[in-house]
């Protein structure tokens, strides 16, 4: 009797080996990509010491709460070869542009006008400019970061998923005429969730994930001066909600892909955290915050990788980057050089612009192209600039169009230019995609 119960285990234990195995290969060669793309992604723990103090809402700390990181994702159509950096920092000021671009292309190959550079625009970081030797071991990190992403190249193919969180919300109410500082439930917002994912087919990991959502990351930052337990703001560096969803969705994968986040059209957008008007987070409100985007990322993960979304994915990608440098109307009657970039990963396309645009930019652009392409709008990139307003803002006024260094007229340009920049990538109007010699060369003389 016992020698049967023994058998009878290990017949069980066989036939349990046996269909593991059999599901693991064939979840592998059913989700081996046919592929030419090719990413390889590396991240890096830039915490600033307690020297370096912090920015966006300068306040008093000492030691981190959490890890600041860079990431560095590489991709290379066989072509074109290009890359994002994402930086746990207030702005990507143009210091920290030209010197990440110069590192990611030494390191990695990549010409330094197909790199784009984004910021979480975190509130409990450092200033990368005022802090030389920080920055110089940033740089360093970010070359390493480079190196590693691109020895570690591989075919994927690219998933999407959308979600949305619920803590954000707009920071304006027009009362009388004129905006005042208000969180308005009412007013514009956009809590979607915009979700990448690269997949090299051999689990239901992915090897990178890219997270796009829009709000202010200033959960620590001093509010309204009087609500405990940090009326004065939290006393740590942190990495805000974009790090604290960073942790919890690599968590829930093993730490076995990594996540980074870009920030969007968060000018004004904020936590939704009441006081007078607003307060302080403790830690119940952050893991409220990265866990609710966290868990919407992971929703949207898991979503894309069911066969149904996985039989949508193209077998070929395209990799196509643009960028241009325009000049927009500063309010002391000057121009404010910016840069504008489009980076086109087959059918998803990156718009990326300068400074704290307000969300309605996002939302403007989307509703021009997503018809000709899945559209993610990003501001914080290749640039510092300082609050981008509404036309519409600029008239009843408030803190962003108070505080911001263009004037009003600066909306049409910017969206005329990211527009242009759609075209040159997309491909799908005559004038870009038109190789005639006479016609190529009027458009480049037209473009001077």
């Amino acid at each position: 009797m016992l020698f049967a119960r023994r058998t009878a285990i290990v017949v069980t234990i066989t036939w349990v080996e046996m269909f593991v195995s059999c599901g693991l290969r064939s979840q592998s060669q059913e989700n081996k990509p046919v592929s030419n793309l090719k990413a390889g992604v590396a991240k890096v723990d830039i915490t600033p010491p307690d020297s370096a103090p912090t920015v966006g809402h300068p306040r008093p700390t000492k030691g981190a709460r959490d890890p600041l990181r860079a990431g560095v994702l590489i991709l290379d159509d066989g072509k074109t070869r290009a890359a994002i950096a994402t930086f746990d920092l207030v702005d990507a000021a143009d210091n920290l542009v030209k010197r990440t671009r110069a590192a990611i292309s030494a390191k990695a190959g990549v010409p330094p006008e197909n790199i784009l550079v984004n910021a979480s625009h975190n509130h409990s970081g450092s200033d990368f400019d005022k802090n030389p030797e920080w920055a110089d071991d940033v740089i360093a990190k970010i070359g390493k970061a480079a190196a590693e992403a691109a020895a570690n190249m591989k075919p994927v193919t690219v998933g999407y998923g959308v979600d949305q969180i619920g803590f954000s919300i707009n920071r304006r109410k027009v009362i009388n005429g004129r905006a005042v500082v208000r969180l308005n439930p009412e007013g514009i917002n956009d809590p979607r969730v915009k979700v990448l994912r690269f997949d090299d087919g051999k689990s239901l990991t992915p090897v990178a994930v890219l997270m796009h959502a829009i709000c202010h990351p200033c959960f620590f930052t001093w509010g309204d001066n009087a609500t405990e337990p940090h009326p004065n703001g939290f006393p740590m560096k942190s990495a805000d909600f974009p790090g604290e969803a960073q942790t919890f969705i690599e968590k829930a994968y093993d730490n076995e892909t990594k996540v980074m986040f870009m920030q969007g059209c968060a000018g004004d957008i904020r936590p939704n955290l009441p006081g007078d008007p607003y307060r302080c987070a403790d830690e119940a409100d952050i893991q409220w915050a990265g866990r609710d985007l966290g868990g919407a990322v992971l929703k949207a993960l898991a979503k894309s990788m069911i066969r149904e979304e996985r039989s949508k994915r193209p077998t070929h990608y395209k990799l196509k980057v643009a960028s241009e440098r325009i000049a927009l109307p500063a309010k002391d009657g000057g121009k404010i050089e910016v840069e504008l970039m489009a980076l086109k990963i087959g059918p998803y396309l990156l718009l990326a612009m300068p400074g704290e645009p307000m969300v309605e930019y996002g939302l403007k652009l989307e509703d021009a192209i997503a018809d000709r392409a899945v559209p993610i709008v990003l501001g914080y990139s290749n640039g510092k600039l300082g609050y981008v307003a509404t036309a519409a803002a600029h008239s009843v006024g408030g803190y962003e169009p108070t505080q911001s260094p263009v004037t009003p007229e600066a909306e049409e340009i910017l969206l005329r230019g990211l527009n242009r920049m759609a075209d040159k990538v997309v491909g799908d109007v005559f004038e870009t995609f038109n190789k005639h010699p006479a016609d190529v060369k009027m458009r480049v003389e037209k473009d001077r």
